[in-house]
């Protein structure tokens, strides 16, 4: 059985326990726990007491490091709406959050159609032939 703390022990994790719930509350999850009611911005759903944990907040331009004090790019969102808003992110081609992923170069296999939209210019103007304006 343990025995329980010296009162200099129980004081010095009273303190830490302080310390790191103020340290917490500074953190820009609990602000915005403050900040906003605790519904799901994506599909609406409430959340409460100890289901209040599956509400995330999700950085709406993907910066964790951008949190201003107003809370303008945090919005809350439950769990699976959060991971679908970055699976959103990734598929539109943002691999790190940072810059799209670079776009594929040209097929390597020949396109049949490559010079058609030439070769459809040089039909219209004809030589020596004028079009007439319409009007």
């Amino acid at each position: 059985m343990k025995t329980p703390p010296t009162p200099e022990r129980r004081d010095q994790i009273l303190a830490e326990l302080r310390r790191d719930a103020e340290i917490r509350q500074k953190g820009y999850r609990e602000r915005a726990l403050r900040l906003f009611p605790h519904v799901c911005a994506s599909c609406g759903r409430e959340f409460s007491g100890k289901r209040l944990r599956e509400l995330t907040v999700h950085h709406k331009d993907h910066d964790h490091q951008n949190n201003p004090t107003d809370g303008s790019n945090w919005e809350l969102l439950c769990i699976y709406c959060h991971d679908h808003e970055h699976e959103k992110y990734k598929s539109a081609g943002y691999v790190d959050g940072s810059a799209p992923a670079e776009k594929p170069g040209p097929s390597p296999i020949s396109n049949p159609f490559d010079k058609l939209g030439d070769l459809l210019k040089a039909k219209d103007v004809e030589p020596g032939v004028e079009k007439k304006n319409e009007g």
